[in-house]
């Protein structure tokens, strides 16, 4: 099974960038979309239906903003949409499918860059995320979890870890946070496979940062313990230019 997470940055404009054609080359069975930024009546379906993908939105409230969504051959058992928390719900955060006993998700986490106030609001949906996962590990013990993170773990994961030590992405919380959330028993897939590998997933628009590789790695492929025997491989096609993003594949025995 090969499943793709990637920011978008706006599905309609990644379209209009070659996605289509990208996706037809990739063909995953699976692809995690972060930051679609339409709602479902602005979808283009056919374009990937002509592909052959179903999809599955969930957009937030507000246009133009967030929003979430998977693209998958196989039809799923069962389509999640959202935690059940509608302050985090709104935004189009967390869409879940359920093959069997798997479950792939597509997840958005906030972004803090904007000010304190949507910093504050990030720390506490990763808490809420969390809590919520490990609670749905009870009864969905195969979980994936892939999308933005909008956290660079590690000093590797970041071109610049000195300067960038008060920037939101690689705050000493938001490192702390994810160091924790990996000790509940989750596994990042890049970097439990290549522990020194340093490639990154996404680079500002600014200052020609891409060309000069000056970026982070802040989109995952998340697997939860029981998942951990059938990594197959885990890498960044950072290749692809829809987006200030890269994709990343996880590729499943």
């Amino acid at each position: 099974m090969k499943i793709i997470t990637y920011n978008v940055n706006g599905l309609r404009a990644a379209i209009t960038k070659g996605l289509p054609q990208w996706l037809a080359q990739e063909n995953p069975d699976v692809l995690c979309v972060q930051e679609t930024k339409l709602q479902p009546d602005q979808c283009p379906m056919e374009v990937f239906e002509a592909l052959g993908y179903k999809t599955y939105l969930y957009s937030a409230q507000k246009k133009g903003y967030s929003g979430v969504a998977l693209l998958v051959k196989k039809e799923p058992d069962h389509v999640e949409y959202g935690m059940g928390i509608n302050l985090y719900d709104n935004e189009g955060r967390f869409i879940r499918a359920d093959y069997g006993d798997l479950s792939i998700v597509s997840v958005y986490h906030p972004s803090g860059t904007s000010g304190d106030e949507r910093q504050a609001f990030k720390m506490e949906w990763l808490e809420a995320f969390q809590k919520y996962v490990i609670e749905l590990q009870k009864t969905r013990k195969k979980l994936i979890l892939c999308g933005d993170y909008n956290i660079c773990h590690e000093p590797i994961d970041i071109h610049d870890p000195i300067r960038n030590a008060t920037n939101s992405g690689f705050l000493p919380e938001e490192r702390e946070w994810m160091t924790g959330f990996l000790a509940e028993g989750f596994i990042d897939t890049f970097r439990y496979l290549y522990p020194l590998k340093q490639e990154y997933t996404w680079w500002s628009y600014r200052f020609n940062s891409r060309a000069k590789n000056k970026g982070w790695r802040i989109d995952y492929c998340m697997v939860s313990e029981s998942v951990k025997p059938q990594i197959k491989d885990a890498y960044i096609l950072n290749d692809a230019v829809h987006s200030d993003h890269c994709p990343m594949v996880l590729e499943l025995i």
